[in-house]
């Protein structure tokens, strides 16, 4: 028989929806407020007549970016390299976490390579040693510098490790007797019901190299070079300078000139970049309970 909830329960419902509207409209608005902009007209963005719904509305500035190839560039940039640094970590994570998931009696160095990983997180040598580790290495203004220096993400590799340590050994023991090597139990045994914390790490990484913009601002020289975050970061901190050079790449771009300002393309770049993310948020979210806590407490 279903209980009737109490009057301080239904209280503390009450005001826990409340606050839990106010803190979804305090994220979500300032997302509604800059898409706005990106669909107004020019002269009501400069007079700050925009809110929440566009004024003068026209796709002019989506129009622009289209057309303005280093929006473009600095997006394919951005592409390549979270395709490829996501690759190289899920890669790295898990050929890490599986021998160190293992007991001390099946891998006797498991506690000193253990620490030797823990060791990065609290220490690390510093932006000066890393950037002459990059520049020696000769990959500076390339790919590789945006993702070989993170190429190991050392926590999301512990919550892997451990969520490996909390599955049945009696899984890895029913291989072993079937024939199975190391590798074999990995890629067909291990990982298939590693599923919720591979997809956990996975988005992490995502977000980790598709808004990373630091790197880019350090290893790349040229502007041409740079990932779209940090693209985006220099628009944003002089954005009449950029929207200036945007506009001479291409005489197409001069027809814009009296529909947008430097105001309204920036909310739209800013707006197209958070697409991939609000997207692909969505399909993995259902794992985030399972991946973390599974993965980030020892049984």
């Amino acid at each position: 028989m279903k209980r009737k909830a109490s009057r301080g329960r239904v209280v503390f419902l009450v005001c826990n929806y409340i606050l839990l509207t106010l803190i979804a409209l305090i994220c979500v608005l300032p997302f509604v407020n800059l898409l706005a902009i990106s669909f107004s007209n020019k002269t009501a963005v400069a007079a700050n007549q925009v809110s929440f719904w566009p004024i003068g509305f026209n796709v002019a500035a989506y129009e622009f970016i289209l057309n303005n190839r280093q929006f473009l560039t600095a997006l394919g940039i951005t592409v390549r390299r979270t395709v490829l640094g996501v690759a190289i970590n899920l890669a790295l994570m898990v050929l890490t976490a599986y021998p160190l998931s293992k007991s001390p009696q099946e891998f006797r160095l498991r506690t000193v390579f253990s620490w030797f990983f823990v060791v990065t997180i609290l220490f690390n040598g510093g932006l000066i040693p890393t950037y002459m580790v990059v520049k020696y290495t000769h990959i500076m203004n390339t790919i590789w510098a945006l993702v070989l220096p993170g190429a190991v993400q050392v926590f999301n590799m512990l919550v892997v490790m451990n969520y490996m340590r909390c599955l049945p050994h009696e899984l890895q023991e029913a291989a072993y007797i079937d024939g199975a090597g190391h590798y074999k139990t990995l890629f067909q045994v291990i990982l298939p019901v590693c599923k919720p914390t591979l997809a956990t790490v996975t988005l992490f990484a995502f977000v980790g190299h598709w808004n990373s913009w630091y790197d880019g601002m350090i290893y790349m020289n040229t502007v041409d070079k740079y990932p779209l975050q940090t693209y985006l970061q220099t628009i944003v901190i002089n954005p009449e300078a950029f929207f200036r050079n945007a506009t001479n790449i291409s005489e197409e771009l001069g027809k814009f000139l009296n529909l947008v300002s430097a105001r309204t393309t920036n909310a739209a770049q800013m707006f197209l970049a958070m697409i991939p993310i609000l997207c692909i948020y969505p399909f993995l979210q259902k794992y985030f309970t399972t991946g973390l806590v599974m993965g980030s407490v020892k049984g």
